[in-house]
């Protein structure tokens, strides 16, 4: 359980990263702020309190790693990772300009911190069990984490993946899915039915933990059982709220490609994000 202090911590930085995001989608007109925020307290915590990776070794070999298979809200791990000191945060001003290397997809060898590129759906997780498995080919103690949005889940490369992993045991492989309902088009429910989405990834012989996506002691507890997997991938199915922190866009699939103009800032003002 964590202590009051540490959630102080977490909540603190997790307004601070959205205001961030905020900050950079606005000077950019760029998209996707709401995937963003919807994962905020996902990468907070992994990057404060579970990762294994050093920002002045990020080539490190023994090193954990993280996959943003979502690769849209990458201005949310840019935010996080400028903060662990990957890179200086002015880097963060130049977010997709002409020019930049902070563009609007997670990209390789453009920005340290970044594992792999990702954005075209369904394939952050078969690079993130090939990682894994070559971590225990070569007996290295280190895991593999992944986010993913729930419309990935459509995707056949997820579900060949899942059989690939649970085959070989990968219990070093760590998945959580972004589970807000919503995709590019409309609800999951209703573009491609997930549902019973725990029971799937339990047939396919995944440890499967559901929590609220926004909830520290809730994130920290399904890591923890994570650790007791012997020989099954895990997937944490982890329930948010797309566009979680700034009420104007909460739940609002709109701004999966909206862009906040003056009323959603007036409400960001309000709310402390400006």
């Amino acid at each position: 359980m964590l202590t009051d202090k540490e959630i102080i911590h977490l909540t603190k930085l997790s307004k601070e990263i959205r205001k961030q995001i905020l900050k950079m989608i606005v000077k950019a007109n760029a998209s996707h702020i709401a995937p963003s925020f919807s994962i905020v307290e996902l990468l907070v915590y992994l990057y404060e309190k579970v990762l294994r990776i050093d920002p002045k070794k990020p080539d490190d070999p023994d090193r954990d790693k993280f996959i943003l298979s979502k690769g849209w809200a990458v201005s949310g791990l840019y935010s996080i990772l400028a903060h662990k000191g990957f890179f200086d945060k002015k880097l963060l001003n130049s977010y997709c300009e002409n020019g930049s290397k902070m563009i609007g997809m997670t990209t390789i060898n453009k920005i340290p911190g970044i594992e792999a590129s990702t954005g075209s759906i369904g394939h952050g997780l078969p690079i993130a069990a090939g990682m894994a498995m070559a971590l225990k080919l070569n007996k290295i103690n280190q895991r593999v984490y992944v986010i993913i949005g729930d419309g990935e889940c459509d995707e056949g490369s997820i579900w060949e993946t899942a059989l690939i992993a649970s085959h070989h045991k990968l219990n070093n492989l760590i998945a959580i899915i972004d589970y807000n309902k919503w995709q590019s088009f409309g609800r999951t429910n209703e573009v491609l039915n997930l549902e019973p989405l725990k029971s799937k990834w339990q047939a396919f012989n995944w440890q499967v933990i559901e929590i609220n996506g926004h909830n520290f002691n809730e994130i920290e507890s399904a890591i923890n059982k994570s650790y007791l997997s012997k020989n099954k991938p895990i997937m944490i199915i982890a329930h948010t709220i797309k566009g979680k922190g700034l009420s104007i866009i909460e739940d609002d699939n709109d701004y999966h490609y909206k862009t906040p103009r003056i009323q959603e800032l007036i409400v960001a003002k309000r709310e402390g994000l400006i």
